[in-house]
């Protein structure tokens, strides 16, 4: 029997493990996260829903960290991570690995991808997520 929670979830916003930040801040040392809440922001500076980061402007930044709502809305922000890139900043995305979809084959194609082994447990829960992970880096041009 299939368990219907293997493929759909009551929320779209899965918050990042905080292991797996510590080990990719190491590297990059992030500047903001670029759509967090006060809840599970990663970076001292980010942007809440409120403040829109579709909206902003992220190069002003070296390094941004972004974990994206996973519903509907994922390939715009995941658009956005490319074309700021495009703009000299580096944008490191924790995504679902999803590569059937239109903005796998769009845009983190053009990144540089790293598959997670296992499945991630989010929000510090107790068991894993329906879905398996990845790494998506997009590079600023001057990188």
């Amino acid at each position: 029997m299939m368990n219907e929670g293997m493929y759909s979830s009551n929320t779209d916003n899965w918050g990042t493990p905080q292991w797996l930040f510590d080990e990719l801040d190491k590297e990059w040392h992030f500047d903001v996260d670029v759509c967090a809440s006060s809840e599970n922001a990663k970076c001292p500076r980010y942007f809440s829903k409120e403040e829109n980061g579709l909206a902003q402007d992220w190069s002003r930044f070296n390094n941004c960290w972004m974990n994206p709502p996973y519903g509907r809305q994922i390939g715009i922000w995941i658009e956005k991570a490319y074309n700021e890139s495009q703009k000299g900043t580096n944008v490191v995305c924790l995504l679902p690995a999803r590569t059937d979809t239109k903005w796998f084959h769009e845009y983190c194609m053009k990144g540089e991808i790293k598959f997670l082994k296992g499945r991630l447990k989010f929000n510090d829960g107790k068991t894993p997520a329906p879905f398996p992970s990845m790494i998506v880096v997009f590079r600023g041009k001057d990188n």
